[in-house]
C-alpha cells in the first residue's frame, strides 16, 4: 500500500507562487501521479499528471503555462510549482498515485493524500 503527504500549501496573494510537495511511501513509486483540486460542493478537478520518466505531462487548461509538475523518483517526490496564482486556484490540492494509466477522471486514480490547503488572496 502506498502513503502519500502533501505539504507547502498555504495563504498567498494574488500574482504569487507556491511548490507543493508529495512524498510517496510504503511501496515504489508509482508509474503515474497527479495533482488534483477541490472546492466545497464541487467535484474534485484534475490538475496535472506525469509519467514515471518525467517525459509525459498533462495539464488541465486553466493552469497551462503557470503550472509545472516535476517528480524526484530517488527522493519518491512529485512537486507541483504554482506561480502566477489566482483566486480561482484557492482549493484543497491532493495528491494522487496511479499505476497503470493517467486519466483526467479522479475516480479512476487508486491513491490519495491527505490533502492541503491553498488559499490565494486578492
Amino acid at each position: 500500500q502506498v502513503q502519500l503527504v502533501e505539504s507547502g500549501g498555504g495563504l498567498v496573494q494574488t500574482g504569487g507562487s507556491l511548490r507543493l510537495s508529495c512524498a510517496v511511501s510504503g511501496r515504489t513509486f508509482s508509474n503515474y501521479m497527479g495533482w488534483f483540486r477541490q472546492t466545497p460542493g464541487k467535484e474534485r478537478e484534475f490538475v496535472a499528471a506525469i509519467s514515471w520518466s518525467g517525459s509525459s505531462t498533462w495539464y488541465t487548461d486553466s493552469v497551462k503555462g503557470r503550472f509545472t509538475i516535476s517528480r524526484d523518483n530517488v527522493k519518491n517526490t512529485v512537486f507541483l510549482q504554482m506561480n502566477n496564482l489566482k483566486s480561482e486556484d484557492t482549493a484543497v490540492y491532493y495528491c494522487a498515485a496511479n499505476w497503470y494509466t493517467y486519466t483526467s477522471d479522479y475516480r479512476r486514480w487508486g491513491s490519495w493524500g491527505q490533502g492541503t490547503q491553498v488559499t490565494v488572496s486578492s
